[in-house]
């Protein structure tokens, strides 16, 4: 199966401030990759990186492959051929994606006009036929709506329908169901299944929730600390995680056949500091496996299609 994105030892830094570190990854056509970590891990800034849209004062390193085209320090112009045509993304909060002053519309007609050279009249007539395609209620209502008129769940299917305007060969899903109730939730994974099937695109499906990804994710890596720390298939993840970090995350999700506890499960401690050099495992310090010591001797893991199970840590887990 052809790779659509390839990553390899990226790393991204804000002087003595490191987000990512030496990251390597990849995704293949038709296959949805979860990337689960807490706030801070770095998910979001692979991405960002990827896409050229970091702050100006960013330093990025290593590589970015899409469609075996370098995308790492390319120019605007060049980068502007690619995002939001072949490759696209959901942004973080849907309540705050869209342009305020500008109608649904109009926002959905000009990524057509500027990607595909249609005029407006043909663009606007795509943009309803995506609205219906996402499931939009009254599509042609929508199109002449503005964004603070449209709930929560509305304006994530509008950004999902904007991304698919030009059959992307890769979507990035960051963080897609924020801020919605847990029913919107689960319609919008479900919309993201369907769609996934009838466009045999790639999903890169960007999560701080195992439960998010469980169902839709083909495989999973896990970032702590700007590195991937663990990366499987789907089921092995879930089933057999074999570092620490990853099963203290499994543990804080609710069970609902599990005993009734007076308080929910939590991964104690914070992520550490991105600052300067973090020898071993950076998850040491929050542990619970006494008198554990985390090797800094352990190549770095690199999360292509053929790992079986990876993991950073030498220790077995505690029955």
């Amino acid at each position: 199966m052809a790779t659509v994105l390839c990553i390899d030892d990226l790393s991204v830094s804000y002087g003595n401030l490191h987000a990512v570190r030496q990251v390597s990854l990849t995704v293949a056509a038709g296959e949805c990759v979860g990337i689960v970590g807490e706030s801070g891990s770095g998910k979001t800034q692979v991405f960002m990186a990827a896409l050229g849209l970091l702050a100006p004062h960013a330093r990025v390193g290593g590589s970015v492959r899409f469609e075996d085209r370098e995308i790492l320090g390319a120019s605007a112009a060049e980068l502007n051929s690619v995002r939001g045509s072949k490759l696209t993304m959901i942004f973080q909060d849907p309540m705050t994606a869209l342009t305020p002053h500008l109608t649904i519309g109009t926002q959905l007609a000009e990524v057509l006009v500027e990607h595909a050279q249609l005029s407006w009249r043909d663009a606007e007539h795509a943009a309803l036929a995506a609205l219906a395609r996402v499931r939009v209620p009254e599509p042609e209502r929508r199109l002449r709506q503005y964004p603070h008129e449209l709930s929560g769940g509305l304006r994530q299917r509008v950004m999902i329908g904007m991304s698919l305007l030009c059959a992307p060969s890769l979507l990035i899903a960051d963080e897609p169901t924020t801020a919605l109730d847990v029913t919107v939730q689960a319609q919008i994974l479900e919309l993201l299944r369907a769609l996934r099937s009838e466009l045999k695109m790639a999903i890169v499906l960007i999560s701080h929730d195992f439960a998010v990804v469980a169902g839709l994710a083909d495989r999973i890596l896990v970032m702590y600390g700007g590195r991937v720390v663990e990366s499987a298939s789907a089921g092995d993840i879930l089933e057999r995680a074999t570092h620490p970090y990853t099963a203290e995350l499994l543990r804080c999700v609710p069970d609902l056949h599990a005993p009734r506890l007076d308080r929910m499960p939590s991964l104690p401690g914070q992520p550490p500091a991105p600052f300067g050099a973090t020898p071993g495992c950076a998850f040491a310090p929050r542990c619970g496996r006494a008198g554990a010591r985390c090797s800094s001797e352990r190549p770095l893991l690199r999360a292509t299609r053929s790992d079986t199970q990876l993991a950073a840590c030498h220790f077995p887990l505690p029955a």
